[in-house]
């Protein structure tokens, strides 16, 4: 039996269609590209045929777990785990403020309803303060473009006529619709430009027209560059600055580009001169030019420098508006804005989109401040293993009153908690993505359940709503009127509704009011949450809506809106849009572009004055620790049979380093960091520059297996330090790691 779902390793989320079968009919016996997927259309990489690793996995929990005085775990039953779970974070919040609860988590790549519903624990509990990946990836590029254009920006590479991809390696890491078949179009059409930036030769790389092989972490001096030759050569597109940059801004950033000594900024990143006047007249003769930013600048140095720069090479290229270039679509959740209001309690550490930095959350924990984080839920995430210092991380996670995790498996973060709640799979439940940024026609695909949940497993939606009650926030005298509501018919449900959101003591807990009380069928339930998304979407983007054929009063568009969401097994188009529309679609509060920002510039200026790095004798390589290869995603498969290439994990290295340490293939190396030392396997391979080494993300987990537990591979932040991060955003330095590798002998 065939039936439609979605990959969950990565944020395109591909359409999929599943053959069920098995002794059981619960495995998923074979995948394929589902051809109805508005967006995927049917294409589908290597690694979604594995999936049934995940389902399957032999650390499965299927019992509430209890931590004992002696560390170990005990089982105990749903009752008791919720009872004791909201009685232990309640005393938290009545004796030190809602505000020492930190909340962690968010879905990863493809669950992110249980966000949606912890909400509702978060307001009950008074939890202000909370983060999830996207902290050590994104909150730069979100600053940047919040402060610029009051809005994150996505790019159309299906049609543009000149791509070009800043330390990203989409063949393995995708992120735009279809992503080996878009590269290869651009890459075998003449009049057409593929340009990478990355250290590595990657697999786009060897696609690429142009591939500048920046000397890593060097990538603001590249596009330093680029924009001064671009104003060097007066190619600046003077019409759209005129018509869309704020008064006045223009010039002083202008002075700073002219300030740029362009062949020393070219020798500062490694690269020929002429390589890099050449990309720069490529991009300026552009009818259509495309970017995209990633983890190989946003885990970098500099990395929202970095982010300003390519937001003015977008800006002065005028590759805003039209077919080819940059869009602002139209989003079912705005996970792109980068607002920055507060600041974190006890470091002072900059919020960006509501997010604490996650190099920051030890020192959150580990001091004797009044407002240190004491208790923490984490959900669906494994921040023991996948942020930086995972020992200082550890150190904390064992120092909090409290730490509960809901989650499939016995992670990493798992064994470190008091409490540990077992949820029902990606598969065992209705879920939907919010990395829904396709442009002009925008896609929403909310996924039926392909089995019934685990026995002894519960949905995210069903442990957030038992906690909300054992809290006593929600009582069924509370849920009764909608209820009613809900069996009188869709439009008073509505009404109901939208008096809610306005309602101090009930409006933050309306997940879970919708989840209680909205009638679905048993395979959508925990969609239900998704009709206060399709609300709010009504309200607020009404003609995008209505030429996707929701053409009615806001309130008639919504029902019809959801009704066909519940009815669209593989996606639904929910918002058209015209390319006329983007750059109204500017957010500033005058409804310009600001290229002035003076913080950047001052970082920008002090780029410019410093010095070349002095060689480090202690550590000579530069470690990019956590690279997408083939096998390689997130790390919700934990089981290692999955990788059909590389199993171990090895470390990349060029062959003139591996000769001049003696190394072979296969042989055994000592990598080591300020923060630690590894043995690791060697993969001698040209696609590396000399003094630069990598290892893959997503390997160092423990496996149960017939010999005992087991774990393959590196985890690579054993090696990486918390402190290395930006200033300004707190993003960590992954992919530039001061290293030393050394033959081990014997």
């Amino acid at each position: 039996m065939w039936k439609p779902t979605a990959c969950i390793l990565c944020e395109c989320n591909c359409g999929l269609e599943v053959e069920l079968g098995g002794e059981d009919g619960r495995h998923l016996v074979k995948l394929r590209g589902d051809k109805r997927h508005p967006s995927s259309l049917g294409y589908a990489c290597e690694k979604p045929h594995r999936l049934d690793h995940y389902q399957h996995g032999r650390d499965r929990l299927t019992s509430p777990l209890r931590r004992k005085p002696d560390g170990t775990f005990e089982p105990i039953d749903w009752d008791t785990a919720i009872r004791e779970v909201a009685a232990k974070l309640g005393a938290i919040r009545d004796t030190h403020g809602g505000d020492t609860i930190f909340y962690y988590g968010g879905g990863g790549q493809g669950n992110h309803l249980p966000a949606a519903y912890a909400t509702a624990t978060r307001r009950a509990l008074g939890i202000r303060y909370r983060s999830s990946a996207l902290a050590q990836e994104k909150t730069g590029e979100f600053w940047i473009s919040d402060r610029m254009m009051g809005s994150a920006t996505r790019a159309d590479f299906e049609h543009c006529d000149v791509g070009l991809f800043l330390g990203k390696n989409p063949w393995h890491s995708h992120s735009i619709p279809r992503a080996r078949v878009t590269l290869k179009e651009i890459s075998q059409d003449p009049a057409r430009t593929l340009i990478v930036v990355d250290p590595r030769r990657t697999e786009t790389a060897a696609l690429a027209d142009i591939h500048l092989a920046v000397k890593p972490g060097t990538d603001a001096w590249l596009l330093a560059a680029l924009l001064a030759i671009l104003v060097e050569d007066a190619r600046i597109d003077r019409a759209f600055v005129d018509a869309h940059v704020a008064p006045g801004e223009l010039e002083p950033v202008l002075a700073a580009l002219r300030a740029v000594p362009i062949a020393e900024a070219c020798k500062r990143c490694g690269l020929d001169e002429a390589l890099v006047r050449r990309t720069a007249a490529v991009l300026a003769s552009a009818k259509a030019f495309a970017s995209f930013e990633d983890l190989g600048v946003q885990m970098n140095r500099d990395s929202t420098l970095v982010s300003y720069l390519h937001r003015l090479l977008i800006v002065l290229t005028g590759s805003m508006g039209k077919p080819g270039t940059h869009f602002i679509p139209t989003t079912m959740v705005d996970i792109g804005n980068g607002e920055s209001k507060t600041t974190s309690p006890v470091t002072g550490s900059r919020i960006v989109g509501g997010l604490v930095p996650c190099n920051v959350i030890p020192d959150e924990i580990l001091t004797d401040h009044p407002k240190r984080f004491r208790g923490m839920i984490v959900e669906a995430t494994n921040p023991a293993h996948s942020l930086a210092d995972s020992k200082r991380m550890r150190e904390a996670l064992r120092s909090l009153e409290t730490l509960v995790v809901i989650d499939i498996a016995m992670t990493e973060t798992a064994q470190l908690a008091h409490y540990v709640l077992p949820a029902s799979t990606q598969f065992e439940k209705a879920e939907a993505t919010f990395f829904n940024f396709d442009f002009p026609r925008n896609y929403f695909h909310l996924r039926r359940r392909l089995f019934a949940p685990t026995a002894g497993t519960l949905p995210e939606a069903e442990i957030h709503a038992r906690i909300v009650e054992a809290l006593g926030a929600l009582t069924e005298a509370d849920l009764a009127p909608y209820r009613e509501a809900a069996q009188a018919g869709r439009a008073q449900y509505s009404m109901f509704l939208l008096r809610l959101l306005s309602d101090p003591r009930l409006g933050g807990l309306a997940p879970t009011i919708l989840y209680r009380t909205m009638q679905l069928p048993e395979e959508l339930r925990e969609g239900a949450v998704v009709f206060g998304l399709v609300l709010r979407a009504a309200m607020s983007s009404g003609p995008s809506l209505a030429r996707a054929g929701f053409s009615s009063s806001p309130i008639e568009a919504a029902h019809a809106l959801f009704d066909a969401i519940l009815a669209g097994e593989s996606g639904m188009i929910f918002a058209v849009d015209e390319w006329s529309e983007v750059l109204k679609r500017i957010k500033t509060p005058d409804r310009k572009i600001h290229v002035l920002l003076p913080d950047m510039l001052d970082a920008f200026a002090t780029l410019l004055a410093s010095l070349p790095d002095a060689p480090d004798t202690a550590y000579p390589f530069v470690l990019t620790a956590g690279e997408r290869r083939s096998f390689t995603a997130n790390t919700i498969i934990r089981d290692p049979e999955w990788r059909k290439k590389d199993a171990g994990g090895a470390l990349r290295i060029n062959p003139s380093d591996a000769a001049a340490l003696g190394l072979a293939v296969g042989e055994r190396a000592r990598l080591t960091t300020k923060r630690d030392s590894v043995i690791v396997s060697v993969e001698i391979s040209d696609t590396m520059q000399p003094g630069h080494v990598a290892l893959p993300n997503g390997l160092g987990l423990g496996y149960p297996t017939a010999a005992g537990d087991m774990t393959t591979g590196i985890a690579p932040n054993e090696l990486t330090s918390s402190e290395d991060r930006d200033p300004f955003v707190g993003t960590p330095w992954h992919k530039h790691v001061r290293a030393r590798v050394e033959r081990v002998r014997g």
